[in-house]
């Protein structure tokens, strides 16, 4: 794998080492001495799959305050994502800023969010699928959300969303929202 630190500590990109031969390719998802060597959590409870019918879903931005906060690691299986995340850590010099990537089936990127970090994402084809595996169990009186258009953020989403949840729309702003320590 080939890890890329982003602008923001301890976000990556990771592009998968691919083999191929006349059958296809083989590749790894994950590794935990490759994690273990970049000081990245190699301990996963959950994986879960999105699915999103609709050009323009957008879901997010979400996390976990402490000490439910968690670290996601996210892959797109099929069609395309823009995927962004957030960083909500009380003693970082990037507080408040963020990071965006397309993740996609051709490209297999994948995005590491650390804990501490906000994290959502907008579908850019219809029937699009990921697959993110969680550090932690999900706990609903962790459970905040950061509102996806806060205009202290700023986020340049590369298109305009037409579908969203009542609950990612009433989501808080950043000035309302209690930074994560870690």
């Amino acid at each position: 794998m080939l890890f890329k630190e982003t602008i923001l500590k301890g976000n990556f990109l990771i592009d998968l080492s691919i083999k191929e031969d006349e059958r296809g390719f083989f590749s790894r998802y994950f590794c935990k001495k490759e994690f273990s060597d970049y000081g990245l959590n190699t301990e996963w409870v959950q994986i879960n799959n999105i699915f999103s019918k609709e050009l323009g879903t957008l879901r997010g931005l979400h996390f976990q305050q402490a000490p439910k906060a968690e670290v996601k690691l996210v892959r797109c299986i099929k069609g395309s994502i823009w995927d962004v995340v957030v960083d909500l850590r009380s003693d970082s010099k990037t507080f408040g800023k963020w990071f965006g990537a397309t993740l996609s089936e051709e490209n297999r990127t994948m995005m590491y969010a650390p804990k501490g970090f906000a994290h959502g994402f907008i579908s850019l084809e219809p029937n699009t699928e990921i697959l993110y595996s969680a550090s932690d169990f999900y706990e609903p009186v962790f459970e905040r959300a950061l509102i996806w258009n806060d205009n202290d953020i700023k986020i340049d989403w590369p298109i305009d969303p037409i579908v969203i949840s009542d609950k990612d729309n009433a989501a808080d702003t950043l000035k309302k929202t209690t930074p994560i320590k870690l």
